[in-house]
């Protein structure tokens, strides 16, 4: 179940091996992301999330917004 975290828990589960996902967009991953964080537009999460990531491992995903 998705659940908000803040950056240190999320400094936390990554160092324990979670999964970093960025679902920006590609010009802005490109611009600015966080270090060791995959790349996966929100527009392909669903499509390329089986194929791409670890079932086994956790996974924090992140978006910034700005709104």
């Amino acid at each position: 179940m998705p659940q908000p975290i803040d950056r240190d828990e999320m400094r936390r589960l990554v160092g324990a091996g979670a999964q970093l996902v960025e679902v920006l967009p590609a010009n802005e991953y490109k611009e600015d992301h966080l270090p060791g964080a995959i790349s996966m537009p929100l527009r392909r999460l669903e499509k390329e999330a089986r194929s791409s990531l670890d079932r086994g491992r956790p996974l924090v995903v992140y978006c910034w917004d700005s709104a």
